[in-house]
């Protein structure tokens, strides 16, 4: 368990390390297992996290029109209700 643990600790660190106008995947925070970086998310109660940079690879929103209305405050640029990954999205991995 302490190996699970450690994974999820280091995902809300890469998800903190996010900057404010970009976006990340969830295969991006976790490549070995992207649906644990959904887990961690919901699992976590911090209402700092800026869970709502975190997208799907094709920059489709996981959780729809409250995270569109974060990312849009955020100066994300969305097309046809995705990010466009080719400016938004974090190349490499999160600090």
């Amino acid at each position: 368990m302490a190996g699970k643990d450690t994974r999820a600790a280091e995902i809300v660190e890469r998800v903190r390390a996010i900057p404010e106008g970009f976006v990340a995947t969830y295969g991006d925070l976790c490549p070995q297992a992207p649906r644990f970086t959904g887990t961690v998310l919901r699992s976590n109660s911090d209402s700092a996290l800026p869970w709502h940079r975190v997208v799907r690879a094709d920059g489709s929103l996981a959780m729809g029109e409250r995270q569109r209305r974060l990312l849009d405050a955020e100066g994300v640029p969305l097309v046809g209700g995705r990010v466009d990954m080719r400016i938004a999205r974090l190349l490499g991995p999160p600090a």
